[in-house]
């Protein structure tokens, strides 16, 4: 399948909507087979079914997208939890008239009646434009239905564009990453824990709990950020009134609007238009900023208030246009961005999920080095002085690279101690443009959770991006950036001593534990228990993969796929093993005792649970991974 071709004649399709249905199918019932009155776009949003088009049979989960055209049989059988799906029937064709060109390539690829399947890596977008497509063609009015062909073409849209990207990356898409998704495209809309729990088919405490180990933020916490991010851009490049803004983010209220504005910028939204309007002058004459462009480079602040701090002087809401005279770091910061604009070949992004290989070799005297991925290749230094990391701070700190800058959940880190100290917060999930542009960096590094900031990374400094979870293993994480930073010695030895720890490490557990004894790693937060696999942290990959003992057999299949199980406290004992590593903020060895089903547990009754809090357990980089599985063991040999 060709997908240019198919971009291509979509770019001249016209499209008729026939009908959009929403499928709730029992569990274990069947569709009796019917040929499909007009193509469609399925896609499965929960449970699991057999699917056939045509005689052709595949097991789908969530999140899978068919297309086929008219005519084809289709087939579903719901599996054993159900099945719900999303369907819609259309008729497209080429209008005339139209070149021989697109003719020729329209009756070659018949993009309106192949089949094919497809696995989203962002499955979340896809998924919004379906759901708002049913809601409006619930709809008589003309209106409603002037936005459901919009929408398709976005969903379309979407849908191309992913399918021409995976043709470079195909692994499904991080949790966190399609939160984030959710929330930078639908922000103005009445967003909850609930409504994202029920998108993404995640209960509400292993979202809220896994999305804040990720970024160090909690989900609404990340949706007022980002809807004051908008605000403020609303602000600086148009004339919209408080009440337009507010409306315009998710806000009825432009006076709520107002102070949680100056909480979260330290200035009211009026200063913070007077003070940044200068950006827009110095956009309109260009020759100020060249002037301004030869400054000497130093640190520069883009206002004088910082993200964290909030100033309170007494304003409620002022008026919106009283003018002020622009700070000359603003002016600076506009120069040194054109600056670095004009000079965009020094870096591009890059994603990479394999070994970077340079493309020839690199004497001692070369600064920089050509790295070639499999997204193209870039230009990075040969030995980075000044590396800013959103990301893989635990590979860095074990290859003795300590960044000049990282996000603020990385330096709260426990196990990074001392290694971090006097390295700049560059602020919360992956940080903040502003604050890494003064930091002058020569490499950045990143994961593909913040999609949209990495866009503009690039014009700051030689950008790799690393699709979070791509590489699979300490090995492989360590290898990877070894080679990257020019630490492929320091690579090895680090990785040789932490194989050795970890099988030291194992040799003690295995001798004061039976091997085959069972194992759970849950996590309790008020009273809401998860069971979690060997990808999550909270000890899993110490136990599970370290020490390579298993859960109790009849969750161990769960536990793979999709890697944890949200439980009741009723079905806690299927979930139990002989011994429990528990991550809690809000329960204690007696809390446990005294409750009678926690207590019914043999490893509650034989004080075989060993309780951490978040800040500890919530990390899994290298360092971490290697100062839990050793903390485990000391406990483990303790017991016997």
């Amino acid at each position: 399948m060709e997908i240019h071709d198919h971009i291509v004649l979509w770019n001249h399709a016209y499209c008729k909507i026939i009908d959009i249905r929403h499928v709730i199918m029992r569990p274990n019932e069947s569709l009796y087979p019917y040929p499909v009155p007009a193509s469609i776009f399925l896609m499965s949003v929960r449970g699991s079914a057999q699917l056939k088009l045509d005689g052709i049979e595949h097991n789908v989960r969530r999140f899978k997208i068919f297309h086929t055209g008219k005519g084809a049989v289709l087939d579903i059988c719901a599996g054993q939890e159900g099945f719900e799906y999303y369907v819609i029937y259309y008729k497209a064709n080429i209008p005339l008239p139209a070149g021989q060109e697109i003719m020729t390539l329209m009756d070659r690829v018949r993009p309106f009646h192949i089949q094919y399947g497809f696995m989203p890596a962002y499955p979340v977008a896809l998924y919004g434009y379906l759901t708002e497509m049913y809601k409006d063609w619930e709809k008589t009015e003309p209106i409603s239905r002037l936005r459901v062909k919009a929408l398709l073409h976005q969903f379309v849209y979407e849908l191309m564009n992913q399918m021409q990207l995976q043709g470079i990356r195909s692994e499904k898409r991080d949790l966190a990453a399609q939160i984030i998704s959710i929330i930078n495209h639908r922000y103005a809309e009445p967003i909850t824990l609930e409504s994202l729990s029920e998108s993404l088919n995640y209960s509400v405490p292993h979202l809220s709990s896994y999305f804040k180990s990720r970024t160090g933020l909690s989900p609404i916490d990340y949706l007022i950020k980002i809807r004051m991010d908008k605000a403020a851009e609303l602000l600086l490049e148009t004339d919209a009134t408080l009440k337009e803004i507010a409306a315009g983010v998710g806000y009825q209220d432009p006076y709520y609007l107002g102070r949680l504005f100056k909480k979260h910028n330290g200035l009211s939204p009026s200063h913070y238009r007077t003070e940044h309007s200068a950006i827009r002058r110095l956009e309109d004459n260009p020759s100020i900023s060249m002037r301004s462009s030869i400054v000497s480079r130093k640190p520069l602040r883009y206002t004088d208030v910082g993200d964290n701090h909030y100033q309170s002087d007494g304003e409620e809401v002022p008026t919106m246009f009283n003018e002020a005279k622009p700070p000359m770091a603003v002016a600076l910061l506009l120069s040194f961005m054109l600056l670095l604009s004009a000079c965009g070949a020094a870096g591009n992004t890059a994603e990479s999920t394999h070994t970077p290989v340079e493309t020839e070799p690199v004497s001692s005297e070369q600064q920089t080095k050509i790295i070639s991925t499999i997204a193209g290749e870039i230009e990075v230094p040969t030995h980075p002085k000044r590396v800013v990391a959103g990301e893989y701070l635990g590979s860095l700190i074990a290859l003795g690279v300590i960044p000049v800058g990282t996000s603020n959940h990385h330096i709260q880190n426990p196990y990074f101690n001392d290694a971090l100290k006097g390295v700049e917060d560059i602020g919360d999930g992956n940080g903040n443009i502003e604050k890494i542009l003064e930091m002058e960096p020569d490499l950045i590094i990143m994961d593909d959770t913040y999609a949209e900031m990495n866009e503009q990374l690039p014009k700051i400094a030689p950008t790799v991006i690393v699709p979070f979870a791509s590489l699979k293993t300490v090995h492989d994480e360590l290898t990877y950036f070894g080679k990257l930073l020019g630490k492929e010695q320091e690579a090895e030895i680090w990785l040789a001593d932490y194989d050795r720890r970890i099988a030291e490490a194992k040799v003690k557990v295995l001798k004061a534990i039976p091997a085959d004894s069972t194992f759970s790693v849950m996590e309790l937060m008020e009273k809401n228990i998860s069971a979690v696999g060997s990808n999550y942290g909270k000890g899993g990959q110490a136990v599970y993969g370290g020490f390579g003992f298993k859960p109790p057999a009849e969750v161990d299949l769960e536990m793979k796929d999709p890697g944890w199980a949200s439980i009741s406290a009723e079905t806690l004992p299927k979930y139990a093993g002989d011994y429990i590593i528990l991550t809690t903020d809000s329960h204690t060895m007696e809390d446990l005792k005294a409750d009678p089903i926690w207590n019914s547990l043999d490893a509650v009754k034989n004080d075989r649970v060993y309780i951490w809090g978040p800040e500890r357990s919530w990390y899994w980089d290298p360092i971490a991974i290697l100062t839990q599985t050793e903390e485990l063991a000391e406990w483990l040999t303790g017991l016997k």
